[in-house]
């Protein structure tokens, strides 16, 4: 599961190191060095015509004894075609998991630090905090922290079936569970009980915490739980969900082709199974 690497240590502050490794982002798209898809450094980022301004350069951390950067460019025109811009989400399969959770991290800085460069209260340009990671407004002293939208996610159970769903604006067409953003003044289980009668018209009790996942597409904490279901008939709304049912032991399991989710841990958990 896409997590943070155990030896990770979060950095708030630039540390003094002889090799500094660069997570470069244009949008959500980083940087890569050709050779074995890895950061490129000093020379690489020379090579590429990257010249990076030291204040789009945060800190992210330390791992296995280097020190990792975040940035962010507004270009994409590199000097060497050979190297290449990449979705992170699109490197799923391709490089090392510990790695790409990093990547994540340092995505959502970047696009933290690119968005919060003027006050989103009275527009004045925003300086780096001292003591905390955020940008505060020399003039109003509205201050901006790094965006994390919490969103739920529920798998319903039924006797020795589980409901399934096909998102509508998903970007893959695949059944999985129910999920959802909260809404302010929400708690994660009101989240549940809400999206779930509005995506499908059903009634659940005995919510079960299942666990949680940082997803940086671009700025999601997914919190999973399981739960019962209570009564109701599937009435699915069509403006988010497209398909909705219920499978058992004998019903054909979808594919997860993104095995790194919260979501494909949930479903594996709790498959139905003969005999279970």
């Amino acid at each position: 599961m896409l997590k943070t690497p155990a030896a990770f240590i979060p950095a708030m502050h630039p540390r003094a190191h002889p090799e500094p490794l660069t997570f470069v982002f244009h949008g959500n798209r980083l940087l890569l060095d050709p050779s074995g898809l890895a950061l490129p450094d000093a020379a690489g980022l020379a090579a590429a015509g990257i010249e990076l301004a030291p204040e789009r350069v945060h800190p992210v951390g330390m791992w296995n004894d280097r020190y990792y950067q975040a940035a962010w460019v507004e270009s994409d025109a590199l000097a060497q075609q050979n190297y290449g811009w990449h979705g992170v989400r699109g490197l799923f399969g391709a490089l090392d998991i510990e790695f790409l959770a990093l990547a994540g991290r340092a995505c959502q800085l970047a696009e933290w630090a690119r968005t919060h460069r003027f006050c989103g209260a009275c527009a004045t340009p925003t300086r780096l905090a001292e003591g905390d990671r955020s940008f505060k407004c020399p003039a109003c002293g509205h201050a901006a922290y790094p965006r994390i939208s919490p969103a739920m996610m529920v798998l319903i159970r039924k006797g020795d079936s589980v409901l399934l769903a096909m998102h509508a604006n998903a970007p893959y067409k695949r059944y999985t569970a129910l999920a959802g953003f909260l809404e302010a003044g929400e708690s994660v289980e009101e989240a549940v009980h809400r999206e779930v009668h509005e995506e499908v018209g059903l009634r659940v009790h005995n919510l079960q915490y299942f666990g949680s996942q940082s997803w940086p597409f671009p700025h999601s904490l997914m919190l999973a739980y399981t739960a019962d279901y209570l009564d109701g008939e599937i009435r699915v709304d069509p403006a988010e969900i497209a398909d909705a049912r219920w499978f058992g032991p004998d019903d054909e399991w979808p594919d997860m082709t993104v095995t790194v989710s919260i979501a494909a841990q949930l479903l594996a958990a709790h498959r139905p199974r003969r005999g279970s």
